[in-house]
């Protein structure tokens, strides 16, 4: 009899406390959102336009380049991406995101990750690699909170130190 009692108690209980689980979030408005922003902050890279690139991430945001102390802050990101997208340039480079990576939204907190390439004058790939970008969703409004990349290619090996000069006798 117990074993009724203690089936029957189950069999009500548990409908309740599957109605308790949270829906499931719909997110595909702001995981399009998302999508978009890093082909769009390629185009605004390659087109040198560092006012377009800083209005991607928030006041408090941190980049955080290779090869580079990280930038805190849209003035300092700013700053950062003038001086990389000149020399970027300069060097006859581009920038190619085609589409997004990996979305996940969850809340006001996203993330996108994806593979880059970087192409000389004539088109060639000279370089690979993969970012991550943190967003963040503030007013109804999804901007990047961290940002990230590196290359596929292992960092260039220092040239050998001189050996020191022997110390003059006197």
């Amino acid at each position: 009899m117990n074993i009724l009692k203690s089936a029957a108690v189950i069999a009500a209980v548990l409908p309740a406390l599957v109605a308790c689980e949270p829906a499931a979030e719909n997110t595909t408005a702001d995981e399009t959102v998302i999508r978009g922003m890093a082909p769009a902050w390629a185009a605004a890279y390659n087109a040198g336009d560092a006012d377009a690139l800083a209005a991607t991430y928030w006041d408090d945001a941190v980049l955080q380049p290779p090869g580079a102390p990280a930038a805190t802050g849209r003035a300092a990101i700013r700053q950062f991406l003038v001086g990389d997208t000149a020399a970027t340039r300069a060097a006859g480079l581009k920038l190619n995101i085609p589409e997004a990576g990996a979305v996940d939204v969850s809340g006001d907190l996203a993330y996108e990750a994806g593979a880059f390439s970087i192409t000389d004058a004539a088109g060639a790939t000279v370089d690979t690699g993969k970012y991550l970008g943190v967003f963040q969703k503030r007013d109804g409004k999804w901007l990047y909170i961290r940002d990230t990349w590196n290359s596929d290619n292992p960092p260039p090996v220092a040239p050998a130190a001189e050996p020191a000069a022997e110390p003059a006798a006197q």
